[in-house]
């Protein structure tokens, strides 16, 4: 068995797309995921994307992404890592695949120097929390994050 990281490529759009599916199931939100194969591929691989996305390999198999995006610390004066998702496949998880993407997005951040490598995770989900934490990740209970989406948005610009 031989778990491999390496840069998404355009081809890997329909794999990503359906781990994207099986995360928001695995999150309690299958109704949630509105994106299609070329939106996805656009946001991703386009020309004007900021996105990036790794594919996590078991003997040449996809089993798991990584999806992030570069942030900025104003308090640092440095570039961050923000991870939006980090999915393995159910049947895959225990063999460290999260654990290595989440070392090369580390590393990543240190090479390009980076002030910080940071995600987010569902209140309720402890397996993933309790993984995150024996990492030495700190959770940042003290910060309450704000959405506008949909209508709201749509209402408020326009006010």
């Amino acid at each position: 068995m031989s778990i491999t990281i390496r840069d998404a490529l355009a081809s890997d759009t329909q794999t990503i797309l359906d781990f994207i599916i099986e995360l928001a199931i695995y999150e309690k939100e299958p109704d949630a995921v509105k994106t299609n194969l070329e939106e996805t591929r656009e946001a991703i691989f386009g020309k004007n994307s900021t996105v990036k996305a790794l594919i996590c390999e078991e003997d040449g198999i996809a089993i798991g992404h990584a999806i992030y995006f570069y942030n900025y610390s104003t308090w640092l004066g440095k570039y961050g890592i923000y991870l939006e998702d980090l999915y393995v496949t159910e049947s895959k998880r225990g063999l460290g695949a999260g654990k290595l993407m989440l070392k090369h997005l580390a590393k990543k951040a240190l090479t390009e120097n980076c002030g910080r490598f940071e995600w987010s995770c569902l209140d309720w989900n402890t397996p993933s929390r309790d993984f995150y934490e024996g990492l030495g990740a700190v959770s940042l209970d003290e910060w309450i994050g704000y959405r506008l989406e949909g209508d709201s948005l749509e209402k408020f610009a326009k006010s």
